[in-house]
């Protein structure tokens, strides 16, 4: 199967699209957050500047962490659980091994969102 000159655009349109808006909302979640923190803080642990700019970079990195994760989960699960529903189709009785590989590709989500936990906790 080839695929025409117009879906091979209009995938690198939608790929660009959804790069644009994860850095979009990383970018404003990390800086509504800084200015959340910094209004948090005791006046004997004032934010100095030195510590923002850590504190940036480590919400952007558990950001990260937990996109990434969600996103590598959502194409496993939506190569794995094609192929898995049409091996069903054609044997239905190994429908329990199937929904096993698919638990597998969301195993990734929960290893970004615990990563994503430790950044922040370091924070």
């Amino acid at each position: 199967m080839s695929k025409s000159k117009e879906q091979i655009q209009l995938r690198k349109k939608i790929m660009l699209s959804l790069v644009v808006t994860f850095a979009l909302l990383v970018i404003f979640g990390v800086v509504s957050t800084t200015k959340a923190v910094a209004q948090e803080q005791a006046p004997a642990q004032a934010m100095t500047p030195e510590r923002a700019e850590v504190s940036k970079f480590g919400l952007i990195a558990a950001a990260m962490a937990f996109g990434f994760g969600a996103i590598a989960a959502g194409l496993a699960i939506g190569n794995v659980g094609a192929a898995a529903m049409g091996a069903v189709a054609e044997k239905p009785e190994i429908a329990g091994q199937a929904l096993i590989f698919i638990a597998l590709g969301e195993g990734l989500v929960i290893f970004g969102f615990i990563t994503a936990l430790m950044i922040l906790g370091k924070v």
